[in-house]
């Protein structure tokens, strides 16, 4: 986590997107995803199988 209340106004600004980056980003959103030999899209028997890494915590009962 960041602490804006101690960082400086020039290490905030060096954070920030600039200009150029702002637009090759806009420009990205609009492409479509590109699979490949590498990384092919998840096939639905495939998604199936998948298990998440990390579950999901229970943050209900943990406040008691």
């Amino acid at each position: 986590m960041v602490n804006y209340d101690e960082m400086t106004q020039e290490a905030i600004e060096s954070l920030a997107f600039s200009d150029d980056e702002r637009k090759a980003l806009a420009l990205a959103k609009k492409r479509p995803i590109a699979f490949d030999e590498e990384c092919p899209e998840t096939t639905p028997e495939q998604a199936v199988k998948f298990r998440r890494v990390n579950p999901p915590r229970d943050r209900i009962s943990k406040r008691a």
